[in-house]
């Protein structure tokens, strides 16, 4: 069985700090993945989705409608940035909230930050992923010192790197999206 409509992407802003440059790359990278007939993308910025950090007992409406937007998902890019050498709070709120919206879907990342791009939160990242069942590719785009990598506009002052990163993610992406898609359809995953 073979499911040719195009896969749900949900692009995840991860921070919500007051003056965060994550919607700068959010916006960046969905910009790179609408232009494609593989991908329908649904950007879902935390700080505009305030979820609660107390879990336990009935999810509260704001759960309730991140919660579908997870489940209509194909698979999630994840855009992080680095703090204190891991990933944010408001991640891992999102994450806790939630298990079965990950399972058996794709997980990409895209970080930021300082000298190491980010790199470290998705190192962090990935366990949590792999514990929810949820397959992380391989690729990333990581921006280093990202504050200095962007224009005025959104876009990258050198945008050769990034710009290629951001293809073989979505490729990568798009190959999981749909097998994995196509084998929950044929038989529903049981973790």
């Amino acid at each position: 069985m073979n499911d040719e409509r195009p896969l749900t992407l949900a692009v995840i802003v991860g921070s919500v700090r007051t003056g965060r440059f994550g919607p700068v790359v959010a916006d960046w990278f969905a910009r790179q993945a609408r232009p494609r007939t593989d991908f329908a993308v649904d950007v879902l910025d935390l700080a505009e989705n305030r979820l609660p950090e107390v879990l336990g007992g009935q999810a509260p409406p704001e759960v309730a409608a991140v919660t579908k937007r997870l489940d209509a998902a194909d698979a999630f890019v994840v855009v992080t940035p680095e703090y204190n050498h891991s990933y944010p709070a408001s991640l891992k709120t999102l994450i806790d909230w939630h298990y079965t919206q990950w399972q058996a879907k794709p997980v990409g990342f895209v970080s930021y930050g300082g000298l190491a791009g980010g790199l470290r939160a998705v190192e962090h990242l990935r366990p949590v992923f792999a514990e929810l069942h949820a397959v992380t590719v391989r690729e990333t785009v990581s921006f280093h010192l990202a504050h200095g990598r962007f224009d005025d506009r959104g876009e990258p002052l050198e945008p050769e790197g990034c710009v290629g990163a951001a293809k073989v993610l979505l490729d990568q992406l798009a190959w999981w999206g749909r097998a994995l898609r196509d084998a929950r359809q044929a038989r529903p995953y049981q973790a």
